[in-house]
């Protein structure tokens, strides 16, 4: 009797504990293994879910980006970015009930008035604003350029006549004339330091000194553009030519 308990008893001391269980380990090993996977798993996946919404604000930026300058800047066949800028008061103007259609100066090529008309019509200054802007819109840039002077020295305080400066530049710079355009943009931003036109001006300052190939020049001014305007659409497009010229080598 004696001996079969000391058997039990040595039975009992054989059977593995549930630490010492192989079969126990083993499971708790395929456990921690298996949470292991699902946290790389949900790790992985919030990453992916992080990378797919900076690519998609990336992807935002750049189309608005692109829509920006498509808006305000349009590449000629030679690389050179043009643009003419919709204007707010031009489009008002067009809309005054007093525009007469028979009262439109006629400009000759040479860019003087026909003979035995006055220097400008007898319209306001806006409608004689928005005659110059016409000109420059239909490409005679010739013609515009010398409306724009006209009203430069009609209406010398309209309250246009910063806008005038910088259409005026324009007309010099879409027929390619940078060393003129050069000339009258700088007058915008001395001339007109409050104009809303000044960072636009300062911009096509670069423009012009990018065509003239005097790329010193352009990235000093094009750099003054984003420090001085950080915010604008004008630092946008000065940011891309920038990185234009980098791509260039220049």
């Amino acid at each position: 009797m004696a001996g079969l308990a000391l058997f039990a008893l040595s039975g009992c001391e054989l059977l593995p504990t549930a630490a010492e269980d192989p079969v126990l380990i083993k499971l708790n090993e395929l456990e921690r293994r298996l949470q292991s996977i699902e946290r790389i798993v949900q790790n992985q996946s919030l990453v992916q879910m992080t990378q797919q919404v900076e690519s998609l604000q990336r992807r935002t930026d750049q189309l608005q980006g692109r829509a920006e300058t498509l808006e305000h800047d349009a590449a000629d066949t030679a690389g050179r970015q043009r643009q003419l800028y919709n204007d707010l008061d031009a489009r008002i103007a067009s809309l005054e009930s007093n525009v007469r259609v028979g009262s439109v100066p006629s400009v000759l090529d040479d860019g003087s008035l026909a003979a035995g008309q006055s220097q400008l019509s007898s319209g306001s200054d806006r409608y004689n604003y928005q005659v110059a802007f016409e000109l420059l819109k239909d490409e005679r840039y010739d013609r515009s350029a010398a409306a724009f002077r006209q009203f430069l020295a009609a209406f010398p305080d309209s309250e246009l006549a910063g806008n005038a400066q910088y259409w005026l530049a324009e007309s010099y710079y879409a027929a390619d004339e940078f060393e003129r355009a050069l000339q009258d943009f700088e007058l915008v931003i001395s001339d007109y330091p409050r104009s809303r036109k000044v960072p636009d001006a300062l911009l096509k300052m670069g423009y012009c000194n990018y065509s003239l190939k005097r790329w010193h020049a352009a990235r000093v001014t094009l750099s003054q553009v984003q420090s001085n305007y950080p915010e604008t659409t004008a630092a946008r497009l000065a940011g891309q030519y920038l990185e234009r010229m980098d791509s260039e080598g220049v």
